[in-house]
């Protein structure tokens, strides 16, 4: 593959030369279903109220929003007669059949962002692609599988962009959606997230909730040239992830989103199956690591279509350094000097 043979190209033919065919399918089919959901979030008022709530929540207590449910009806649809057996989603109590004989299984979260409707900031959908089980039907058991058995992941970022993250294992990649012909064509091949950058995002009103590790990374990173750390940071947090995963992803940084001490926080926020698994999948095969603070995202198997984890990921050497925080205990300069500013753990 070379940037001469695929820069600009249509999504179809560069998946058709580089990706399995089932998983071609369901690419593009993901693709092709976010085009109506990109269309009505450009209309915003135009459209109607989308972003007022049905009355009705989502498995997870959530209000839903009729963007959400135009969104995730959009994408069952769309996945339609491209070989997916079944697909869960942020949005239902349960697995829903799609094609009966297909082979593979998707999970979804048809609109990461949601708040952020009436904003007019980037929001997006996520998906995930594994192995359907042999047998009939689809059972919530068949979806709880490590995201390290993932065939496929990606996201579409609704942004001043329309961009379609994506990978088939072989990659981290980007289509945009050309507003010309209104199609995705390729504009971002094989991305590196890179280390040596001074951001990190975080929702730093949570502060007094977080444990501990997470608190003394952010400190060092906020005491700038005068601290351990001798450089400064900028923070940055859009609350959707997707919008902070792609910046992530082009130009590094690390993204924290710990457990904490709310009532309902103790195992993360974040959805294992359909938000941090196909994340991870996508920064790993960019060179990153995603984390809930010690052990591998992709290696953790969810207990639930629902189940949530503490998530950690971007660059390389960022992921490292939370990980050790966590690891040797209490790493605050004040407390501990043996990782002051001249600490072994810390320079």
């Amino acid at each position: 593959m070379t940037k001469f043979e695929t820069m600009g190209q249509d999504l179809s033919e560069f998946l058709s030369r580089h990706a399995a065919p089932e998983l071609a399918r369901v690419v593009n089919a993901f693709a092709e279903a976010a085009i109506p959901v990109a269309h009505l979030i450009r209309r915003g008022r135009l459209a109607g109220a989308m972003d007022a709530a049905v009355g009705a929540a989502n498995p997870d207590g959530d209000e839903q929003k009729a963007l959400d449910l135009f969104a995730d009806k959009a994408f069952e649809q769309g996945l339609r007669g491209c070989g997916v057996r079944a697909l869960v989603s942020e949005e239902r109590h349960a697995p829903t059949i799609v094609d009966p004989e297909g082979k593979l299984l998707v999970a979804l979260d048809p609109l990461d962002g949601s708040s952020n409707i009436d904003s007019n900031i980037s929001i997006g959908s996520i998906f995930s692609v594994l192995d359907a089980p042999a047998g009939d039907g689809a059972r919530e058991e068949d979806f709880l599988q490590p995201g390290n058995r993932q065939r496929a992941a990606g996201f579409t970022l609704y942004g001043p962009q329309v961009c379609l993250v994506f990978t088939t294992g072989a990659g981290t990649h980007v289509a945009t959606l050309d507003p010309d012909t209104g199609t995705f064509r390729m504009s971002r091949l094989n991305l590196h997230i890179r280390d040596g950058s001074a951001e990190f995002a975080i929702n730093a009103s949570n502060s007094r909730h977080w444990p501990e590790p997470v608190r003394a990374y952010v400190d060092d990173c906020v005491l700038g040239e005068e601290g351990p750390r001798g450089k400064n940071f900028n923070m940055r947090w859009t609350a959707s992830m997707v919008a902070d995963a792609y910046r992530i992803i082009v130009r590094g940084g690390v993204y924290l989103y710990p457990d904490d001490a709310r009532a309902g926080y103790a195992k993360g926020r974040l959805r294992l199956l359909y938000e941090a698994d196909p994340i991870s999948m996508l920064v790993e095969q960019a060179g990153g690591l995603a984390t809930d603070g010690v052990n591998r995202i992709l290696d953790i198997a969810p207990t639930s279509i629902h189940a949530r984890t503490p998530f950690i990921f971007g660059s390389t050497d960022k992921v490292e350094r939370v990980k050790r925080y966590f690891l040797y205990g209490d790493h605050s300069a004040e407390r501990s000097p043996l990782f002051g500013k001249r600490g072994l753990l810390r320079n």
